[in-house]
Order: C-alpha cells, then sequence, then structure tokens
C-alpha cells in the first residue's frame, strides 16, 4: 500500500521517479480510497502537481524532496483551509503555514492536503475509517493522518497529541507515530487546546520514516536508523496502574510480543510505577480540562450551539476546576517527571501498551487513551510499533516510552523490535 518515504527518496536519486509521478500516485490513491475512508479534510490537486513540478525542475532538493505528506487540519497551512474540525471554522484561511508546515515545504515535501481531525482535536469524530476495517475507527484525533498513511495515500502525515492522539490512531491502523519530547518542537500555528500537553508528532509505515521526519524538522542530516541486535537491547516492561483497563486481546496481544522479545534475545526487565503515579491519570485530565477552557474560551462565548454535547462538557468541568486543584495536578506532575530519569536508569525504552486493544467498532468514538495519557503529561518520547493482530485481526500496536530528548536511540530501538514482532 504505498512505498515508503525513504524509499521514494531513493527511488527519486536513482532517476526512475519524479517528484510530479510520486504526487499523482498520492493522489490516485486518494481519489480510489477516499470515499470509503473519508481521511481528508481538504486535498489540494492542483496545488501538489504545480509544486512537484517544481521540485522536478529544481532537481528535488532537501530531505523531503518530492515526499508527498499530509497535514493534519488542527496545524496551519496558508494555502489551503483550516478547520480544526469544527463547522465554527468552515472556510477559514490562515495566512501563513504553520512552522512545521513551513519547516517540511523548505525540505521538499509535498502537502497533498489536509487530513481529517476530531473536534479541535477533543474526543468527537469526523467521518474517518480504519483501513485496515472500514466498520471500525481508526482512532483519533489525528484520525485522517493515521488512515492515510496506513491506507498508503501518503508516507508521511503530520498529528498532533494531547492524550492519545498520535499513539492510539497508529495502533489501531498498524502504523508507527513518534510523540517527540514535550517542548522539542514548535507549535507556532497549531491551534492549541492544552499547552501544558499539545504535542507535534507524525505517522509513517516504518521507523526511518520516522527518522527522516525528525531530521528535517531539526535541520541534521539523514542516515538509516541502525540496525540493533536485538541481544544488545534492554527493555523495561510496564504494565502501567492502568492495566485493568486492558481487553482480552490487547492483553494477549502484549504477552505475545515480550515472548517474542525475550525469544529473540531482548533483556526484559519489570519495572512498576510509583504507587504515588496512580492519580496520574486524573492529573492529566484535570490539566488538559482546565486549559482547554481557556483555550476555547471564544468559541465557547461566541459560538455555544456549535460545539459538540462531549467538548462543552470539558469546557465546563474545566471552567468548574479551581487553581488550586489544577495547580496540584501540574505539581503532581512535576514530581513524577523528576522521577523518570531513575526508573528508566537500566532500560533503553519502557514497553508499555498503546491502547486497550483494537480498534473499537464504529465510528461515534475513537477509543479510549488510557494508556497515553500519564505519558503526554510527564512529556517523554513515545512510539508507537505496529506489532501484533488482534481476536478479529486488526492491528494491535506497542508502545515504547524513551529518555527526554533522545528520540533517535528511540527509534532505533523501535525499529529493532518491530522486525523481531513483524517476523513473527
Amino acid at each position: 500500500m504505498g512505498s515508503t518515504a525513504v524509499a521514494l527518496r531513493h527511488a527519486m536519486a536513482a532517476g526512475t521517479m519524479t517528484a510530479e509521478a510520486a504526487a499523482r500516485a498520492a493522489l490516485d490513491r486518494i481519489a480510489e480510497r477516499e470515499p470509503l475512508i473519508h481521511a481528508w479534510q481538504h486535498v489540494d490537486t492542483e496545488g501538489a502537481i504545480a509544486a512537484a513540478r517544481a521540485l522536478d525542475a529544481r532537481g528535488r532538493p532537501g530531505l523531503l524532496g518530492g515526499v508527498p505528506i499530509g497535514v493534519k487540519d488542527l496545524i496551519a497551512t496558508g494555502d489551503m483551509p483550516t478547520r480544526y474540525g469544527s463547522p465554527i471554522y468552515e472556510g477559514f484561511r490562515p495566512a501563513a503555514d504553520a512552522a512545521c508546515v513551513a519547516l517540511a515545504r523548505a525540505a521538499g515535501a509535498l502537502v497533498i492536503g489536509k487530513t481529517v481531525t476530531t473536534e479541535f482535536a477533543y474526543f468527537s469524530p469526523g467521518p474517518t475509517a480504519n483501513p485496515r476495517n472500514p466498520a471500525h475507527t481508526p482512532g483519533g484525533s489525528s484520525s485522517g493522518s493515521a488512515a492515510a498513511v496506513a491506507d498508503g495515500m501518503v508516507p508521511i502525515a503530520f498529528g498532533t497529541q494531547t492524550a492519545g492522539s498520535l499513539i492510539r490512531p497508529a495502533s489501531f491502523c498498524g502504523v508507527f507515530a513518534l510523540k517527540p519530547t514535550f517542548g522539542l518542537l514548535s507549535l507556532e500555528g497549531i491551534k492549541p487546546f492544552s499547552p501544558s500537553l499539545d504535542t507535534l508528532g507524525w505517522l509513517a509505515r516504518s521507523a526511518d520514516d520516522l527518522e527522516l521526519m525528525r531530521c528535517a524538522m531539526n535541520g541534521t542530516a539523514f542516515a538509516p536508523l541502525p540496525l540493533t541486535a536485538p541481544t544488545a537491547l534492554r527493555i523495561g516492561v510496564c504494565r502501567t496502574h492502568e492495566w485493568p483497563a486492558v481487553d482480552a486481546g490487547g492483553a494477549a496481544a502484549f504477552e505475545q510480543a515480550l515472548k517474542l522479545a525475550a525469544a529473540a534475545g531482548v533483556t526484559l526487565r519489570d519495572v512498576a510505577l510509583p504507587a504515588a503515579w496512580a492519580g496520574l491519570l486524573e492529573s492529566q485530565k484535570t490539566v488538559m480540562a482546565y486549559e482547554a477552557a481557556s483555550q476555547l474560551d471564544t468559541e465557547w462565548r461566541q459560538h455555544p450551539e456549535q460545539l459538540s454535547a462531549a467538548l462543552s462538557a470539558l469546557l465546563q468541568a474545566g471552567r468548574d476546576c479551581s487553581d488550586e486543584t489544577y495547580a496540584q495536578a501540574l505539581a503532581q506532575a512535576t514530581i513524577a517527571r523528576r522521577l523518570l530519569p531513575e526508573l528508566m536508569r537500566d532500560v533503553d525504552a519502557l514497553l508499555v501498551p498503546a491502547a486497550p486493544g483494537e480498534a473499537p467498532a464504529g465510528l461515534a468514538a475513537t477509543g479510549d487513551p488510557v494508556f497515553n495519557r500519564i505519558w503526554t503529561l510527564l512529556g517523554p518520547p513515545c512510539v508507537a510499533v505496529p506489532s501484533l493482530l488482534g481476536p478479529q485481526g486488526l492491528p494491535i500496536g506497542m508502545q515504547l516510552i524513551g529518555h527526554p530528548q533522545r528520540e533517535y536511540e528511540l527509534l532505533a530501538v523501535a525499529g529493532s523490535l518491530h522486525r523481531v514482532w513483524a517476523a513473527a
């Protein structure tokens, strides 16, 4: 279902592919599958072809030269509408690209269009279906980005995460996703929801593609991730305080992932979270609600009838939350964040569930971010790794938690473990 970004770069370097051909292949796939998947809020066919021809004329410079990408419709694009998943912003056109879009274009990326997001990246879903089974949710809020990548429409797409909006849809759709260390990348031009939690990331079909985009965002040279031998990996197994939320299929997949890793020679160490961390889940909810009430105050006051019931309830909860309760939630997160380095001192990464199990049936909800919330609150880098299939034949990914600001090492671990699980 489509080439990876790294493979496209190689083909263009070898002269067997042009940026225009890559753009047309992406657009053809979208035309074929979009009536079923509904991954896109806006597709800029003419703009993408014109940009591709211009890149071909210039020799396709940049790390992403000629690579088609999608942009979550929470992220500003100066040449396309940006709706934020809400009818309030129907037809809205920002004055300029978000910082991440500007960097991607500067690196030669072809922005094919805007992918569907849930309402302001909260829980009320759009029309997007899971490409693995369109009767199931793709997850959210980066639903369109996850579906577009999983279905081979584009090799990479931007998303964001405030609770579990990158890792969960990646797990449900069977693709990779990177949520970098909190605060590492600019959020300029991205509609804020909870500034203490909002994080830019991206989804792809390989760990190398995640690294390619990371290098493009950082302005650094790209090299394929190292092939780390499983016997050199030290992984902390952390079922978390939220383990009771896992379903039978999710639990079986997690145990099978551990079995396969151990058989390959990976060193596995059980890591238990401190008892005090049991309250972090509620702390994340408190911070998110309190800050969302502030960030969406204008929408709340001027367009209350155009907000979903679920979002209205969250904003009311945030307005009802006291300053003291909010400060206590932030303080608890700060204390836990200081303990994280010691907790991970002897491991390369923590292995935790990415989601309770397979993507739930139906499109009325996006699934539970229960296994993502505390890690978004604490801010370390997280990667979703395609792993196994559940009892209904749908993907169940694993989540790796890395050391802050060590995304390269984490992605190398992710690529190595994926080879172990994909070989099963």
